[in-house]
């Protein structure tokens, strides 16, 4: 256990971004996942710029790294425009 003050304060503050960061990252898994389900073409597109969002908002902040999100927005424009 830690034995300055300083260190609790840390361990409590890491623990709270943690808990936020894991939030988003779900939220984020989610909604790609939702994406790859999709079988309409139209609601794909529909989704598909908010997803985009999500995925910047993450990479900007290093929630996740920006390549990641590079290749995610990659990936899904790919999925979409193979859909009939």
């Amino acid at each position: 256990m830690a034995n300055h003050k300083s260190s609790l304060k840390r361990i409590r503050q890491e623990q709270k971004r943690r808990l936020h960061n894991r939030y988003y990252a779900k939220t984020m898994r989610n909604a790609v996942r939702k994406l790859r389900a999709t079988t309409d073409k139209t609601a794909a597109q529909e989704m598909f710029p908010g997803i985009q969002k999500i995925l910047d908002k993450l990479a900007k902040v290093n929630i996740i790294h920006k390549n990641k999100a590079a290749n995610l927005k990659s990936k899904l424009a790919n999925h979409i425009a193979k859909l009939g």
